[in-house]
């Protein structure tokens, strides 16, 4: 057994494949002082009986990217380390049985080619070229992806370890961590072994990640479900044609009904998502055991039965194979399905490296990933979908975790439709008016557990889930939105925005570190403007609006899911010991904007605050006899304000505007109608048209960096950028004779049969009646007026690029009224 050593740069808890990848990729940057601790024996997780897939598919562009990466990795691997390896690429056939699911299709086919990959869209006689056992019955096409295949996770382990190795890390087996403590602004881990003491330690602790986290004073947001899989004996027919093909079948997965089928030597391996899924160890009555490791749950077929029968219909042969042996495994799920990369909320030189439901297929990028959290402290790729930060407290209820796991489990080959609401999980975080604007119509969807309003319904509208699973515009949402739109236009809206994050920056020097931190000007006393953060390379951290209360006093608000990560990066930047403090205050506030150009005629019933200070002003005031900071701002791009209000005056301020609206047509409106306004002021989303796969030049924010300053964070990188000429640029484009859908996130954009950029953004502008994509194009094709092709969906449409200024109000007169 190896001798545990007493220091290291890095301790990682947790030796399956992710906790490998992260050791291997760790020393590949040159930080080969690096530790793995593990509690038994490598893989003795959910590594040892995962199944093994390794698709690259995905509509997420980071776990794509991310899955693509292991696959290129994985196919030098046994090479690169010295290490043999079964690595089946086999390609994979994903079977689509709806026009819907065949757009979802062509979209993920369009962002694999985007990253290099030919992934292909098929028809029913190619479907039968490539398998010949299949039955075509009820079949549209299917997604042929070339990448996809199977690896033994042992072996993957083993090659990734021995790299690590070769490269002079370490690896402990046997070593279980019974606790951390901090010391001196370093960790000291505690082992049954003695104690190693670090700079920074990673939790890839997999399904035992939550117990790991505890010891951080982390509630780990997880849950761990059952998964089974049912291996078949030889099947005769299939033994000859791979004899006389020399090669497997390729992976075959029935998303529509949910269950892959993958051929296993001469056998075949069937593993269904079902319905009537199964949680472990999530009450106190079934606890963790203390060591679960090679173990597996009892068999549980009649689960399967469904799936098996569905199965045998689609490729007859496999009823004719006798049923070899049940895995029945646990792995780990987080509420929203995806894994947990990335600093460890609250926790100073910690990562989160956990959580992952499909470890094979997303260790290789995994271990690229969280290298490049620890050795440069940012990602090539924005990994939101991934950063632990999503999550916040509300996320760490157990309760809630299994909810959500069940649900994301029994749906994980779903279509993932931009408007489908999931069910589970709701009402965690409710505004003071949510029964209020409930009463009006109000259909609601969450943002950080936030209940908000996305539209309101009228009597007689189809509210169902069902009308929800397209692709369209169209829906019965369509109408009601742009009602609340032309509303908004021609007298006012109101919107309940709650959740808003914000945090209280005050003391002597908070200006000047203030500057420092964003690239533009810091907002002068009663005056709000927007701040943009950049990393070092120049890239687009995050966006805060910061309203400037006194000389050194501020309050930066942000998007609700941001709470944790634009919190954590102030509080990272901060410097010790000067007085400056920061503190989160998102609880306190609530804020309901009130927009349109009668906005000023309701509100002069309500207070006596000056209504004709300018845009871009803030004020302290009594709305209806309750304080309120009037804020002469519109994300809706009409005359309007945003009243920011203690929650518990909110309801009494709503109740007083809404009456004193009435005579003035004020209507309430939701968060697809804003999304539809902000379009059309070429307005950003966090985390959508703003991350860091893009810097601050190409975001197209040019006008908020002022170069005259000392110094900013990114300057010298984004001089570099302006010096050398911008790559791409952002762009508002207009799509013409659309079809029935708008382009969505990652929609590929088209010139001269070649790919030249991408979708951010899209959606219907209601009041200049045309559909709308904010994107990133070749900068030699971004003057107004360059005519290029957005694919959407697999069709290609006409687009137009517009000019530097907002479809709507392009001068800004109506915010200024």
């Amino acid at each position: 057994m190896a001798e545990l050593p007493s220091r290291a740069r890095v301790v990682i808890i947790g030796g399956g494949a992710v906790g490998t990848s992260s050791l291997y990729h760790l020393a590949k940057a040159g930080w080969s002082d690096c530790v793995l601790l593990e509690k038994n024996e490598l893989t003795s997780g959910s590594t040892w009986h995962a199944a093994g897939n390794v698709p690259t598919f995905s509509t997420s562009w980071s776990l794509m990217n991310m899955q693509r990466y292991s696959t290129e990795l994985y196919r030098g691997l046994a090479e690169a380390v010295d290490y043999p390896m079964n690595y089946h690429v086999t390609g994979s056939l994903r079977l689509g049985h709806s026009r819907e699911r065949m757009r979802e299709f062509e979209r993920a086919k369009g962002m694999g080619r985007y990253q290099g990959m030919d992934i292909e869209v098929v028809g029913a006689d190619e479907i039968k070229r490539r398998y010949p056992f299949l039955e075509t019955h009820g079949l549209q096409g299917a997604l042929y992806d070339p990448n996809d295949g199977d690896i033994d996770p042992a072996q993957l382990t083993q090659a990734l370890a021995k790299g690590a190795r070769d490269m002079g890390a370490r690896i402990i087996r046997f070593c279980p961590v019974t606790g951390v403590r901090r010391e001196n602004d370093e960790w000291v881990v505690e082992t049954m072994q003695g104690e190693i003491r670090c700079e920074i330690v990673v939790n890839a602790a997999g399904y035992r990640a939550a117990e790991v986290g505890k010891m951080f004073g982390r509630q780990v947001p997880m849950m761990v479900m059952s998964h089974q899989y049912i291996l078949f004996e030889e099947i005769p027919e299939l033994a000859a044609w791979s004899r006389e093909q020399g090669r497997k079948l390729p992976l075959l997965r029935d998303v529509d009904t949910s269950w892959y089928l993958r051929q296993e030597k001469n056998g075949m391996n069937l593993g269904p998502y079902e319905k009537g899924c199964r949680a472990h160890w999530a009450t106190p009555d079934d606890p963790m055991p203390e060591d679960f490791s090679f173990q597996l749950f009892p068999d549980d077929l009649d689960r399967l039965e469904w799936y098996l029968n569905d199965a045998t219909e689609r490729v007859p042969i496999l009823g004719t194979a006798g049923l070899s042996k049940m895995i029945n495994g646990p792995i780990p799920y987080a509420p929203d399905g995806n894994p947990l990369i990335g600093p460890m909320p609250g926790v100073p030189n910690a990562f989160e490296a956990c959580v992952f439901t499909f470890g094979i297929s997303q260790a290789g990028g995994a271990g690229k990933v969280l290298a490049e959290w620890v050795t440069e402290g940012q990602t090539e790729w924005d990994m939101w979908s991934c950063d632990p930060r999503r999550f916040t407290a509300f996320a760490s209820d157990p309760a809630y975790c299994v909810t959500k796991g069940k649900e994301v489990y029994a749906n994980e080959y779903v279509i993932q439709f931009p408007r489908r609401v999931w069910p589970e999980g709701r009402n965690r975080k409710l505004s003071v008016i949510h029964d209020r604007i409930a009463a009006l119509g109000a259909q609601f969807g969450t943002a950080n557990g936030w209940e908000r309003a996305l539209w309101y319904a009228k009597p007689g509208d189809d509210t169902s889930a069902e009308a929800t699973l397209t692709f369209a515009r169209s829906g019965p949402w369509e109408q009601r939105v742009r009602e609340e739109c032309l509303a908004v236009r021609d007298a006012a809206g109101i919107l309940d925005l709650p959740g808003f994050s914000r945090y209280r920056l005050a003391g002597e020097g908070a200006r000047d570190w203030l500057s420092t931190q964003i690239t533009g000007a810091v907002p002068k006393p009663g005056r709000i403007g927007l701040g943009y953060f950049a990393d070092d390379s120049g890239r687009i951290v995050t966006e805060m609006s910061i309203m400037a209360i006194e000389e050194n006093l501020f309050f930066l608000i942000t998007a609700a899911s941001a709470e944790l990560h634009d919190f954590e990066w102030l509080q990272k930047h901060l410097p010790q010991g000067t007085g400056i403090a920061l503190e989160n205050k998102t609880e306190e506030f609530s804020c309901q904007i009130l927009s349109g150009p009668n906005s000023r005629a309701i509100l002069a019933e309500l207070t006596d605050a000056d209504l004709t200070l300018p845009w871009l002003t803030h004020q302290s005031a009594q709305v209806a006899g309750h304080w309120c900071q009037l804020v002469r701002v519109s994300f809706a791009g009409e005359l309007g304000w945003e009243i920011h209000t203690k929650v518990a005056d909110t309801a009494a301020v709503f109740d007083a505007v809404w009456q004193a609206g009435q005579k003035h047509g004020l209507k309430p409106f939701g968060m697809y109608a804003l999304d539809s306004l902000r379009l059309e002021k070429g307005y950003r989303a966090w985390k959508q048209d703003l991350s860091t796969d893009y810097t601050v030049l190409q975001g197209g924010l040019e006008r908020f960096v002022k170069w005259d300053k000392p110094d900013f964070r990114g300057k010298a990188a984004l001089a570099a950028e302006k010096q050398q000429g911008v790559k791409k640029r952002f762009v508002t484009l207009t799509v013409e004779n659309p079809g029935d859908c708008d382009a969505p996130y990652m929609a590929t954009l088209w010139h001269g049969g070649k790919i030249v950029g991408e979708t951010l953004s899209g959606g219907w502008g209601n009041r200049v009646d045309k559909s709308i994509a904010l994107g990133m194009l070749r900068a030699d094709l971004s003057e107004a007026g360059t005519e290029i092709e957005v694919e959407i969906f697999g069709d290609r449409f006409k687009a137009v690029v517009q000019k530097d200024e907002p479809l709507w109000d392009p001068k800004n007169e109506r915010l200024r009224a």
